[in-house]
C-alpha cells in the first residue's frame, strides 16, 4: 500500500464505529498497519477505501484479501486482512496485463466485426489473445490495433461483474456468433460461477479479477507479434491466430523490456552458434546437438576447466547409459519420471534381450551402484563421485530451444555420500566451488540461491524431510551471512526434488535475464531404496545421506548462456579461435607461419590469413568472427620482429617485439583456475 502510514491510520480513525446491536451481522478486516475494524457484511473494497479518504479510493486498483487479488467492487463476506493494490504495486501488473489483453479483444472486434475471440491469458511478461478469422492477422495490423486500444483505454469505462445464468450465457455468446465461448462455458465446472466482465457496451468471459476502468491500464504497452495456434492445442481443430502483447506500469519499464527483447535477438545463442559456425541441429536427431570443431573446442575447454576444480576433491566415475527398468523402478524414478525418459529393447531373439532398459536420464543411481561395490567405512566419507555423464529426457518438440532445452545434454553431475554430521560442511564447501566457478565464467553479480522445500508429491518420511529442510535452511543463513549480502537467498515452497530439498543457484546474466543453472539436492531417501550403507564407528551398518550436485548443470545449457551473455566475444581461455596471424602483403606470408608457429608452441589456438585480400576486408572478416586478436604482419613487422595487435572491438593497433606480444597473449589465455594456482 502506497499510503504514508500516518495518513492511512488517520483515514481509519475517521471511519464511523458500528452499534453493538449490528455485530452478529459484522465482519472484522485486519489492515496493513495491524489496526482492526468491523464492517456490515458484503460491505465492498470500494466503499471502505472512499471511507477512508476519497484520494484512495481513486489510486486503488484492486484490494487484496488474505493476500489474494480481487476486484475492488467485490463484497467482502467474512473476516480478512485486506490491502488496498494501487496501480504501481508489483501485485497490479498482471492486472494491467490482463486488462490490456481484454481491450485488444475489444480492438479487434471493432475493426474486423465478426472476429471471434477465444482465450486471452497473461503469461510472462506480457498477454496474449487467440482470434478465429478467415484471413489471419499480420503484424502490418498492429498499428490499428493499438490506435484503437488507445481510444478505449482514453475512454476509461470502468469494468463491472455479472455474474449469468449458465444457459443464458450460452445463448447470448451464441446469438453472437461466438462458438468457442459457448465451449467454453461448457468447460465450467458446474460448481463455479459464470463471471461476464464489461468495459462500457463491450463484454468477455472470464474469471477477473481486474482493476477499476480501461484508463488505469496506461498506455504503456506494444503488440509484439502473430502466430498461429490451435484451438484448444489439438491439431484437430481450427487454427487461431495468436496476438502477442506486452504491456507496464510505467513507459521506462517498457522501454527498458523492448531493448532488453532487441539485444536479447543479437545474442542469441542459436544465432551466434550458425554465425560463428559453432554448432547445428537437424530433424534426423531431435534435441541433440551436432557439435562443430569450434563449439567442441569450447565445450572441451569448460570440461577441462571442471576436471582441475574437481582435482583432488573428487573421483571422477563413469556409469552406463543403459540400464535395466528395475533399477529405475527402485530408485522411483520409473514412477516419478517415466514420462521424461527414453526406453529401449533389443530386436534379438534371446530372453535376456527382450527385457526392458531405460537410457539414462540421470547418474544418480548409477552412482550408488559404484558406491555400493566394496566396503565403506565410517572414515572412507565422505565419498565424492563426479561424472561428466550423458543423460537423455523427453521434452515435447514444442518445448526444445537451441542448447537451452534439449533432449541429450551432458551433466557435470556429482553425488557426496557422508554422514549427516558432514552434511552441513558439504554444503557449505559445495556453494564455495559453485560461486567460484560462476564468478570465473564471469557470472560474479547478482547471483540468488534459493531452497527448493517439499514437493506434495515426494518420497521419504516427513521426519527426515524435517531434518533435512532444517540443515539446508541452516545453511542458507550461512551463506548468506558469509557473502555480506553479496549472495541474495530466498524459499521456493514446494519445489523441491521428490526425494529431498534442494538449493537452486540462479543466475543474472549481461542483460538482466535470470538463469537457473547449479543445484545442491540433499537425499536420504535414494541410497536407503538400494541398500547402500557403510560401516559406523560401532561396527552397525548405516545409510549414507546422499548430496545430489551440479554446478553447470548442463554443459549445453551453460555454453548457451556463455554464448549470450558474452554475444559470442568469450574471453581468451575459452575462445575457439584466440588468435588469426594475418598479411597485409604477400610480402608478409614467411613471417606470419612464423609467428603462428611460435604461438601455437607458447599453446595458443591460431590460424593462419594469407589470402589475397585488402587488410581492411580481413580486419572486418574476422571481427565478424568474433576473433579475439589479430597479429597483422607485413614486411616492415617481420624485418623489426615485431606484429601489430588488433583485439576485437577496438579501432587502434598496438606495435609490439613478437615475443612480448605472444607472451601477454598467453598470460590472458591462460583459464582463471590455472592464474590462481601459479599466483
Amino acid at each position: 500500500m502506497s499510503d504514508d502510514k500516518s495518513g492511512f491510520q488517520f483515514g481509519l480513525a475517521n471511519l464511523k464505529p458500528v452499534a453493538p446491536e449490528a455485530s452478529a451481522r459484522m465482519i472484522a478486516l485486519t489492515f496493513p498497519d495491524g489496526a482492526k475494524r468491523e464492517f456490515p457484511k458484503n460491505t465492498t473494497g470500494l466503499d471502505i477505501a472512499k471511507g477512508i479518504s476519497p484520494s484512495l479510493a481513486k489510486r486503488t486498483v484492486a484490494m487484496a484479501l488474505d493476500g489474494v487479488i480481487s476486484d475492488l467492487s467485490d463484497p467482502i463476506e467474512q473476516d480478512a486482512k485486506i490491502e488496498f493494490v494501487n496501480r504501481d504495486d508489483p501485485r497490479a501488473l498482471e492486472l494491467i496485463r490482463h486488462d490490456a489483453a481484454h481491450v485488444l479483444a475489444e480492438a479487434v472486434q471493432s475493426l474486423w466485426p465478426g472476429t471471434q475471440v477465444t482465450i486471452g491469458p497473461v503469461i510472462e511478461n506480457g498477454f496474449y489473445y487467440d482470434f478465429f478469422r478467415n484471413e489471419p492477422f499480420t503484424p502490418e495490423d498492429f498499428a490499428a490495433i493499438e490506435k484503437k486500444m488507445r481510444e478505449i483505454i482514453a475512454r476509461d469505462k470502468p469494468f463491472t461483474k455479472d455474474v449469468w445464468d449458465r444457459e443464458k450465457t450460452k445463448q447470448v455468446f451464441r446469438d453472437k456468433g461466438e462458438a468457442f465461448k459457448v465451449e467454453l462455458v461448457d468447460a465450467i465446472p458446474g460448481d463455479e460461477p459464470i463471471k461476464i466482465y464489461y468495459q462500457g457496451d463491450w463484454f468477455d468471459l472470464c474469471r477477473g479479477p481486474h482493476m477499476t476502468s480501461t484508463g488505469k491500464i496506461g498506455n504503456a504497452f506494444k503488440l509484439m507479434k502473430v502466430a498461429g495456434a490451435y484451438w484448444r492445442g489439438d491439431s484437430n481443430n481450427p487454427m487461431l491466430t495468436r496476438i502477442y502483447g506486452t504491456a507496464f506500469a510505467k513507459q521506462e519499464d517498457l522501454d527498458a523490456y523492448l531493448k532488453q527483447i532487441e539485444e536479447a535477438e543479437k545474442r542469441d545463442h542459436r544465432k551466434l552458434g550458425r554465425e560463428l559456425d559453432l554448432f547445428h541441429f537437424q530433424e534426423e536427431g531431435p534435441g541433440v546437438v551436432f557439435w562443430h570443431a569450434k563449439g567442441w573446442t569450447i565445450f572441451q575447454a569448460v570440461i577441462a576447466y571442471m576436471r582441475r576444480r574437481l582435482a583432488g576433491d573428487y573421483d571422477e566415475v563413469n556409469a552406463p547409459q543403459l540400464l535395466d527398468k528395475s533399477l529405475w523402478e527402485t530408485s522411483g524414478h520409473w514412477d516419478s519420471f517415466r514420462e521424461n525418459m527414453f526406453a529401449a529393447q533389443s530386436a534379438g531373439d534371446e530372453a535376456e534381450d527382450k527385457r526392458i532398459f531405460a537410457i539414462k536420464p540421470m547418474n544418480c543411481p548409477g552412482h550408488v551402484q559404484i558406491f555400493k561395490h566394496g566396503l565403506k567405512s565410517y572414515r572412507d566419507l565422505p565419498i565424492r563421485l563426479a561424472e561428466f555423464g550423458i543423460v537423455h529426457r523427453y521434452e515435447p518438440s514444442g518445448a526444445m530451444h537451441g542448447l537451452l532445452r534439449v533432449r541429450g545434454f551432458t551433466q557435470d553431475d556429482a553425488h557426496i555420500f557422508c554422514v549427516e554430521d558432514q552434511l552441513a560442511a558439504e554444503c557449505l564447501k559445495i556453494n564455495e566451488l559453485i560461486l567460484s566457478v560462476y564468478q570465473d565464467f564471469g557470472f560474479d553479480t547478482d547471483i540468488v540461491v534459493k531452497l527448493s522445500t517439499r514437493p506434495e508429491k515426494r518420497v521419504g518420511s516427513d521426519a527426515s524431510w524435517d531434518h533435512a529442510e532444517d540443515v539446508m535452511g541452516r545453511v542458507l543463513k550461512q551463506i548468506a551471512d558469509q557473502s555480506g549480502g553479496r549472495i541474495k537467498t530466498a524459499i521456493n515452497p514446494g519445489e523441491g526434488a521428490f526425494y529431498g530439498p534442494k538449493f537452486e543457484y540462479v543466475l543474472r546474466d549481461a542483460i538482466g535475464r535470470d538463469w537457473q543453472c547449479g543445484t545442491t539436492q540433499v537425499d536420504f531417501n535414494l541410497p536407503e531404496r538400494f541398500g547402500a550403507f557403510y560401516i559406523a564407528a560401532d561396527s552397525s551398518k548405516q545409510t549414507p545421506v546422499m548430496v545430489h550436485r551440479a554446478i553447470c548443470g548442463s554443459i549445453e545449457r551453460l555454453l548457451a548462456l556463455l554464448i549470450e551473455h558474452h554475444a559470442g566475444n568469450f574471453p581468451l581461455w575459452l575462445a575457439p579461435t584466440q588468435v588469426v596471424v594475418t598479411t597485409i602483403t604477400s610480402d608478409g606470408d614467411d613471417y606470419a607461419k612464423e609467428v603462428a608457429a611460435a604461438a601455437r608452441r607458447a599453446g595458443l589456438r591460431v590460424e593462419v590469413d594469407l589470402r589475397n585480400e585488402k587488410i581492411n576486408y580481413k580486419v572486418r572478416e574476422h571481427s565478424l568472427a568474433k576473433i579475439p586478436a589479430l597479429l597483422v604482419v607485413g614486411k616492415k613487422e617481420a624485418e623489426s620482429h615485431s606484429v601489430s595487435i588488433r583485439r576485437l572491438g577496438s579501432e587502434g593497433q598496438t606495435v609490439l617485439p613478437t615475443d612480448e606480444a605472444i607472451a601477454a597473449l598467453v598470460d590472458e589465455a591462460t583459464p582463471p583456475d590455472v592464474k590462481r594456482a601459479m599466483a
